[in-house]
């Protein structure tokens, strides 16, 4: 499973020699053979709470009992000792891993609650760096970058301050600032969690080959099943962008074999078996995710899926799942603007969909706003003002270097509304080209589109 590559030179990235890498593995095989001291008893393996807390406190990914165990534990300690700030801290960053592995927004204003308290108590990097990381899980990235921020300063030495600085970067659309957060904290730190990090900002630099090399090193190198399942999911989700079907679902699989609770990779498990036109398996992939943590997208992603199949009834009750879904997050203080005005450009009220994402665009101006903005006025009937929005999602001079079927289609579908058919050639096929089974609803679109146009007369422009 594992990705090779071929390296660039200047890459923000390190990695061990193979001698070295065999060298170390042989040496950790001899240690593990030696036989304990005479009268020295081994140590008990750590319990859940310990496994969490040891994983939370140092930016991995958790396995959700572990992280029900370890809030109980610090809940109780909490209330038997209220003056000790590093609980609350704990308890506090607790909660954020577990509503994001979750998808429930409720945990979110107990994790402010807690982080709060600690911070009160003491303004440790560990409360600044909680902070932090709700505001990412809320998407409130500004607020993110603030507290993270504050948490380096405070701590110029922890790497985990980095790694919320680029989660932060990255939603305010800001990729310099994301791949100089990751230089600072490659010179920190080496780790499977950098790795994965390090993959995150590769992709969005449209560098696919250095993201997948990445995963898969963190992947191998991970600590524990939990972290190494999330990997592979961060590894399958990558693998189907580029439009490798088999390749993702073995990894989404992988990941599910590895941390069962995983539900990200039970929807990208649907995901891929929908590509492969395994639709019974696919829409039982869907449900089980959705069953165990209903997220709004994974909603989005069966009625689109139902939709394709002309099941309409059925892809209303997943669209109205989405709206109730969207309610509960924004209780839960998350902002879900970019995702609702996505789905209302497509099901729903396209000038509401505008509406949200200008306010989104003037907040955070990403890669994803600008594509969901150029599509959301398109389908509003402003397509003029849509190729603008378009070209930035997908023009690497102007920001939009991740290589993105969705992307390419929707700019492709706008320069054919405008008359510009060469330049929707090349976008529409650019998009099939890079994943031609993007979507379940939209990709026989793109192929369709790219039909009507059929091939390009002698007097099309060249290629820009």
């Amino acid at each position: 499973m594992e990705i090779r590559l071929r390296r660039r030179p200047g890459r923000l990235t390190k990695r061990l020699p193979a001698a070295a890498a065999v060298g170390a593995a042989v040496l950790v095989g001899a240690l593990v053979a030696l036989p304990p001291e005479r009268g020295r008893a081994p140590a008990p393996a750590p319990g859940p709470a310990a496994q969490a807390r040891s994983a939370v406190t140092a930016g991995q990914p958790a396995a959700l009992p572990a992280l029900t165990a370890l809030i109980g534990e610090q809940e109780a300690r909490s209330r038997a000792r209220p003056a000790d700030a590093r609980t609350w801290a704990v308890l506090g960053t607790a909660y954020v891993e577990r509503g994001r592995r979750t998808g429930d927004g409720a945990d979110y204003p107990r994790a402010e609650r807690a982080l709060r308290t600690a911070l009160r108590l003491d303004a440790s990097p560990a409360a600044l760096e909680g902070l932090a990381a709700l505001a990412v899980a809320r998407r409130d990235y500004s607020a993110a970058k603030r507290w993270a921020e504050a948490a380096r300063e405070r701590a110029p030495g922890r790497w985990t301050a980095q790694a919320l600085l680029i989660d932060a970067c990255t939603g305010l659309g800001d990729i310099d600032g994301a791949g100089r957060a990751l230089e600072r904290m490659t010179k920190l730190r080496s780790s499977p969690a950098v790795s994965a990090r390090a993959a995150a900002v590769y992709r969005d630099r449209g560098w696919r080959e250095d993201a997948a090399a990445r995963i898969s090193d963190a992947a191998a190198a991970a600590g524990t099943p939990a972290e190494r399942a999330a990997y592979l999911e961060q590894a399958g989700q990558l693998a189907f962008e580029r439009g490798d079907r088999e390749g993702a679902l073995r990894f989404f699989e992988e990941a599910l074999r590895t941390d069962p609770d995983l539900r990200a990779a039970r929807a990208g498990q649907g995901r891929a078996l929908a590509a492969l036109g395994r639709t019974t398996q696919a829409l039982g992939a869907y449900r089980a995710a959705l069953a165990r943590q209903p997220r709004a997208e994974y909603a989005l992603e069966l009625g689109e899926l139902y939709e394709s199949l002309g099941l309409g009834q059925a892809a209303r009750a997943q669209y109205e799942l989405l709206r109730e879904r969207v309610r509960a997050a924004v209780a839960g203080g998350v902002d879900e603007g970019l995702l609702l005005g996505r789905f209302e450009a497509d099901h729903g009220d396209p000038e509401a969909a505008v509406r949200r994402l200008e306010a989104e665009w003037r907040r955070r101006p990403s890669t994803a706003a600008a594509d969901a903005l150029g599509w959301a006025l398109h389908r509003a009937g402003r397509t003029g003002q849509a190729l603008r929005y378009a070209t930035r999602a997908t023009d690497a001079d102007l920001g939009g270097a991740v290589r993105s079927a969705p992307y390419a289609y929707h700019r492709g579908v706008i320069e054919w509304a405008l008359g510009r058919y060469g330049p929707a050639r090349r976008h529409l096929a650019e998009a099939l080209r890079i994943n031609p089974y993007f979507s379940p609803l939209h990709a026989p679109r793109a192929r369709g589109a790219l039909a009507a146009l059929g091939e390009p007369p002698l007097e099309d422009p060249p290629a820009s």
